[in-house]
């Protein structure tokens, strides 16, 4: 099969493209060979095969354009068309004599390029039997006044600058099909490869959900018993916020285990995402900007992407020696935009920044995941993840549509 044009409607305009190009030369031609060099052609047959084409031409842009196709068939049929004319053209005009016969092949080399092998085959048999045609059945050129050898040298001079222009157009295009093919293959093997690796993390997260769920039922429990038991307020204040953290824990794990059905997901608040992590984070000391409107439900997982940006930017700001993290927030038209910094020492330079690699972190003690989910959700989302430093630290910014994530809690 070939790689590049295929018989997409894309190919079938080119060759539109292309055959206005032949007729215009064909017809400039004919008028310097009888009107310059006064060479004795009948005008006739000449003139109603290019008229022929250039009616041709004129239905096949206007399907091209309003009726989009791209069979094998269809492409075939057009160059089928072209060297009918070709071989009328040549036929009356000088035969196999005729410096432009060669044209033939180039006409060969264009389906190489675009149709399938069969196709290509059957091109090739019908230019075959077009030079036959005109080499058996073709008019002599007649001799012109002064040198007709001079003449014919000219003739493929302009014959060859043809064929190099269009062998050249068509396969300036093969190499960047090629090239764009390549990078998308690459593209889509790096992000199966992630796919798979995030199937096996959530497999393995909903298995430990379940473990985990009767040792935080115990320590609700324990927690309960020493705050009811406990004499002094300090201990039956650090109780109850250790019920709450043992309460988020266990949310969190039964969402783990719940089913992956996504319109079993109600639409969650960012203000309280945001609540609940700093409950998890209270040493941190979270900077916010911006305002969202009251009634904003987004999917879950953009709930998650938040907190994986937050703690990121909440460990790299607390190895530098910090505790600040900076949030900014906010709804403009029907997009979501958020900004997460740090003031962390950045990234480390033995590990490149890549937001879609799993299992790769720059933490001494990380596991990898944070910045891939993140990536992978937005992906998903439709959105954009992007990444630029700040002095000190990194900023890291998404822009997610509002309207997926509607369409997902709907």
């Amino acid at each position: 099969m070939p790689i590049v044009l295929g018989t997409s409607p894309s190919f079938l305009r080119t060759l539109c493209n292309l055959r206005w190009v032949a007729i215009v030369g064909q017809a400039v031609t004919v008028l310097v060979a009888v009107q310059l060099m006064r060479i004795p052609l009948p005008q006739a047959p000449l003139w109603g095969g290019i008229a022929l084409l250039a009616a041709f031409n004129l239905y096949a842009s206007w399907r091209s354009r309003y009726r989009p196709g791209g069979s094998p068939p269809e492409a075939f049929a057009h160059m089928l068309v072209d060297v009918v004319v070709l071989a009328w053209l040549v036929g009356w005009s000088g035969g196999v004599g005729n410096p432009f016969s060669s044209m033939f092949l180039l006409l060969i080399v264009v389906a190489a390029l675009a149709l399938p092998l069969r196709w290509v085959l059957a091109t090739a048999l019908a230019c075959l039997l077009g030079y036959a045609l005109t080499a058996a059945f073709g008019r002599p050129l007649p001799h012109a006044h002064g040198d007709s050898f001079n003449l014919h040298l000219w003739g493929m001079a302009v014959n060859f600058m043809l064929s190099a222009g269009v062998v050249l157009y068509f396969s300036t295009r093969l190499v960047t099909a090629l090239r764009q093919r390549e990078r998308e293959l690459a593209a889509l093997r790096e992000r199966f490869a992630r796919g798979e690796g995030i199937v096996a993390l959530a497999t393995h997260a909903a298995a430990v959900a379940h473990e985990l769920n009767t040792p935080l039922a115990t320590m609700t429990l324990l927690a309960e018993d020493i705050g009811e038991h406990a004499a002094s307020p300090d201990i039956r204040e650090d109780a109850a916020t250790l019920r709450q953290l043992i309460d988020l824990c266990r949310d969190r794990v039964r969402a783990l285990a719940a089913s992956a059905d996504m319109g079993a997901n109600a639409g969650v608040d960012l203000d309280r995402v945001i609540q609940r992590w700093k409950l998890v984070r209270p040493t941190i000391e979270l900077h916010r900007s911006g305002s969202l409107p009251p009634w904003l439900q987004v999917t879950p997982a953009v709930g998650h992407l938040l907190q994986a940006l937050l703690n990121n930017a909440a460990d790299a700001s607390q190895r530098a020696g910090s505790q600040r993290v900076v949030l900014d927030l906010r709804c403009e038209g029907d997009e979501l935009l958020g900004e997460v910094r740090d003031y962390g020492n950045g990234f480390h330079d033995g590990v490149p920044f890549n937001p879609e690699a799993l299992f790769r972190s720059s933490k001494p003690d990380g596991l990898g995941v944070g910045l891939a989910l993140s990536h992978a959700t937005v992906e998903r989302l439709g959105g954009s993840l992007t990444m630029q430093a700040a002095d000190p630290g990194v900023r890291m910014r998404f822009r997610l549509p509002l309207d997926i994530a509607d369409e997902e809690n709907e």
